[in-house]
């Protein structure tokens, strides 16, 4: 399941810098727990989709697995040898910009032990370290 965008205005973007902590999508909204960056990154779509299936493979069609970002800045490449100048190259892959905070997966229906697990093993998958958080109780 490769994701990217439907339709997008503009094919292709520049770099742009990730600074700062994440203001929004940095609690769990939607599962019991959830996985959380704590450093900044660029999520490749491939990387988000490992996450998936690792979790969902732990899982074993019990509970439910929530996917908190995703790929909408393309990313392209040049190839290799090639010339300087002749314009940007195409895109090469999607992802998904990644501040400290940023909730990245949730789990929902399972005991807590098992969605560490399941998290722990979508952790291992991403180029970020991450932590396991839970709900936070709002009064």
């Amino acid at each position: 399941m490769n994701m990217m965008p439907k339709r997008i205005k503009y094919r292709k973007q520049q770099r742009g810098r990730l600074r700062g902590n994440a203001t929004r999508g940095n609690y769990v909204a939607f599962g019991e727990f959830g996985l959380q960056s704590l450093e900044t990154h660029w999520l490749s779509a491939r990387q988000i989709d490992a996450g998936r299936i690792a979790a969902q493979h732990f899982l074993r069609r019990q509970g439910k697995v929530f996917i908190r970002v995703f790929p909408d800045k393309p990313i392209s490449k040049k190839p290799l040898e090639t010339r300087m100048g002749t314009g940007k190259a195409e895109t090469e892959y999607w992802a998904a910009r990644i501040k400290p905070g940023t909730v990245l997966f949730e789990v929902a229906g399972v005991p807590e032990d098992i969605a560490r697990q399941a998290m722990a093993r979508v952790a291992h998958k991403m180029p970020v370290r991450c932590r396991f958080v839970g709900r936070r109780i709002t009064v």
